[in-house]
C-alpha cells in the first residue's frame, strides 16, 4: 500500500513539474449565447447553447480547438427545434502567461433540425446545414498549467464583399467584412 502511494506521488510530481505540462490536450465544457443578425432581424434574441470543447496546444502561443454545442427548444407541442454548431478554430495568444488574451478564427458547420411531433413521437424531420467562417477575440486564465477558464466573442458566418463590382468603391467593398451572427462563449478546460 505504501509503495502505491509513493509511486502515485512521484507520478503526480512529474506531471506537475514537467516543462511540457503547459502544453498538451485539454477537454472541457462551455456555454454560449448565440444571436442572429440583428440588422436583418431586429427582434433577434440571444439563445443559450451548452456543449464542450477539445483544445490542443501546438506551441506556447498557438492552439487549436474543436467545439460542439447543442440547443433544443419546443416552441409548441407539435414542434421540436435542435441546433448543433460544430466549430474548428485556431487560437493565437501573442502573450503567453497566466492571463493570455487571444485572437481566433476558423470554420463552422451549423446544423438546424426541425422535428414534427404527433403525440410526442417524431413524424417528420427537416434538417439544414450551413458552413461559415468565424473570427473573434478572448482570453484564458490558467490555474497551474492544468486548468483554465476562458471567455471569448465570435463573429459568425463571416463573409467579404457586398456583391458589387463597380470602380474603386467596388474594390473596397469586395474586401469589406460582414457577418450574420455573433456568440459569447465561456467555459473551462482541464489540460493533460
Amino acid at each position: 500500500m505504501r509503495k502505491q502511494h509513493l509511486v502515485g506521488g512521484v507520478l503526480a510530481f512529474l506531471l506537475l513539474a514537467s516543462p511540457c505540462a503547459a502544453q498538451g490536450i485539454g477537454i472541457g465544457g462551455r456555454m454560449s449565447m448565440v444571436r442572429g443578425d440583428v440588422r436583418a432581424d431586429p427582434a433577434s434574441v440571444a439563445q443559450r447553447f451548452l456543449g464542450g470543447q477539445i483544445r490542443a496546444r501546438l506551441s506556447p502561443k498557438t492552439s487549436i480547438e474543436v467545439s460542439l454545442e447543442r440547443r433544443t427548444e419546443s416552441p409548441n407541442l407539435n414542434t421540436r427545434v435542435k441546433d448543433y454548431p460544430l466549430q474548428g478554430s485556431l487560437l493565437f495568444s501573442p502573450i503567453h502567461s497566466t492571463f493570455s488574451p487571444y485572437l481566433l478564427g476558423g470554420i463552422g458547420w451549423y446544423t438546424h433540425v426541425v422535428d414534427a411531433l404527433t403525440a410526442g413521437e417524431v413524424t417528420a424531420t427537416a434538417a439544414t446545414r450551413t458552413m461559415g467562417y468565424h473570427a473573434g477575440f478572448g482570453a484564458e486564465l490558467t490555474f497551474g498549467g492544468h486548468a483554465g477558464v476562458h471567455a471569448d466573442y465570435r463573429y459568425t458566418m463571416l463573409h467579404f464583399g457586398d456583391g458589387t463590382d463597380g470602380g474603386t468603391a467596388g474594390l473596397v467593398n469586395r474586401f469589406k467584412p460582414s457577418y450574420d451572427g455573433s456568440m459569447w462563449t465561456a467555459g473551462f478546460t482541464f489540460y493533460f
